[in-house]
């Protein structure tokens, strides 16, 4: 066992529904252990300003009481560029030092990982990352914390849009968040039986001119048959200009009148469902278990419901693609089903 005294604790770049629940969970072990948690404030910020005393707190069983199910994250997120730089990453294992922090848990995404993997070099404590991001791309676990949260939040504002859709006979582009991975966009669309889903897995800018005609010609049919609504939902950053552009380009096109609906930071707030209280949960906890063990440089993980142990360097060596079953039912099946009604 690991003589460990002193954690570390911050969350890093986008917030996600869950985080909360994931720092309630490894203070709630740290303490079960009787090991003291330090929380910093606004991500890797808390660590290089020289105000970072005034940042850092011992965060107590009160101060995490009754946030299970509150979104955003009490520690507060930021982004840092400082750290991309050697000058930010000393500073930052300075801080570290200078609160005898023994070991330190991150939880956020890709960007946030890397930090921790460059701090390494200037800082010897154990380093544990929790994945908590809503774009669900970090590779080697199956899912992250916040993503099914967001993809619910995405799923009732899709439902509630078809019903406008549906009275008022009309075309909706509905831009979903996700990065530059399709993972919400295809779990949202196929389960709001969304007509169309447009991602970096099934569209490339090169065949943009032909993916455009596609896209006039399948809602001129659906049109032309009385169709009640027509719903396409849309990776952000994979069309140029995004919802609003290509309902633009779809009227100059081919006449035809489509309603732009950019669903934006809805998606990264709100209450976490019981899936993202669970995992965060289950993930805080084996983090503090995974120090006890020694364990250094890791991201935890769940693969086949199961949580373990991968190393943070291979969590964010790819980024992990959309299930290609998910892609291939969309394309080849679903996509067809309002042209197979007429």
């Amino acid at each position: 066992m690991t003589a460990i005294k002193r954690i570390g604790i911050l969350t890093s770049g986008g917030d996600a529904p869950g985080m909360n629940a994931a720092i309630r969970s490894v203070v709630i072990a740290a303490h079960h252990y009787h090991f003291a948690v330090i929380g910093f404030y606004h991500g890797f910020n808390g660590l290089l300003h020289d105000e970072h005393i005034k940042q850092a707190q011992q965060l107590s069983l009160e101060d995490i009481h009754n946030i299970i199910q509150r979104g955003g994250t009490i520690l507060k997120s930021a982004r840092c560029p400082e750290m991309l730089s050697e000058k930010g990453l000393i500073k930052a294992a300075t801080t570290l030092t200078n609160e005898k922090i023994d070991a330190l848990i991150m939880i956020g995404g890709d960007g946030s990982f890397k930090g921790l993997l460059d701090l390494q070099a200037h800082w010897p404590g154990q380093i544990i990352g929790i994945p908590g991001t809503i774009d669900n791309d970090l590779d080697s676990t199956d899912f992250t914390i916040g993503f099914a949260t967001a993809v619910n939040t995405a799923i009732e504002a899709i439902d509630k849009i078809r019903d406008t859709a549906d009275a008022f006979e009309r075309i909706f582009i509905v831009e979903v968040m996700g990065r530059h991975s399709g993972h919400i966009t295809f779990n949202v669309g196929i389960a709001c039986g969304a007509e169309q889903v447009l991602s970096f897995e099934n569209f490339s800018i090169d065949d943009k001119q032909a993916t455009l005609q596609k896209l006039a010609d399948e809602i001129n049919t659906a049109q032309h048959h009385h169709q009640g609504s027509y719903i396409i939902v849309l990776a952000e950053n994979v069309w140029p200009g995004g919802a609003v552009a290509l309902a633009g380009e779809l009227k100059h096109k081919a006449n035809v009148d489509c309603t732009a609906c950019v669903l934006g930071h809805i998606q990264r707030g709100g209450s976490p469902v019981p899936k993202d209280r669970l995992l965060a949960t289950k993930m805080g906890v084996a983090a503090v278990q995974a120090l006890i063990e020694g364990k250094h440089n890791i991201m935890i993980a769940e693969q086949n419901n199961g949580i373990c142990h991968v190393a943070l360097v291979d969590a964010v060596k790819h980024q992990k693609t959309v299930n290609q079953q998910l892609v291939d039912a969309q394309q080849n099946i679903l996509a067809l089903t309002a042209q197979n009604q007429y």
